[in-house]
């Protein structure tokens, strides 16, 4: 079993900047990609972010060029930094771990709430 643990949410205001954390640990999880997802309330879960186990990157198109997914240097840590943030960016932010093969995250942290307001 692969376990996820975020941090770094919180309040901050629109423009403003903040970077989240994923501590991954368990088997196998080195092989797996690791994806950055966030839930407004009453809305479905959606996809934000992810890196692979190779380090290849994609974005939502509603995030491209403001935020950045990456790997610690120990690859036990995926980071999700988050500039230039929105009122609508406001959500809990999952990161989930993807099998290979698989399309969907098999594992998923406990999120940690964003909220962008002024």
């Amino acid at each position: 079993q692969v376990q996820l643990v975020e941090s770094g949410g919180g309040l901050v205001q629109p423009g403003g900047s903040l970077r989240l954390s994923c501590a991954a640990s368990g088997s196998l999880f080195r092989l797996y990609a690791m994806g950055w997802y966030r839930q407004a309330p009453g809305k479905q879960r959606e996809w934000v972010a992810v890196i692979t186990s190779d380090d290849s990157t994609n974005y939502a198109d509603s995030v491209k060029g403001r935020f950045t997914i990456s790997r610690g240097s120990a690859k036990d840590t995926v980071y999700l930094q988050m500039n230039s943030l929105k009122p609508e960016d406001t959500a809990v932010y999952y990161c989930g771990a993807v099998p290979p093969g698989d399309a969907r995250p098999r594992y998923w942290g406990q999120g940690t709430q964003v909220t962008v307001s002024s």
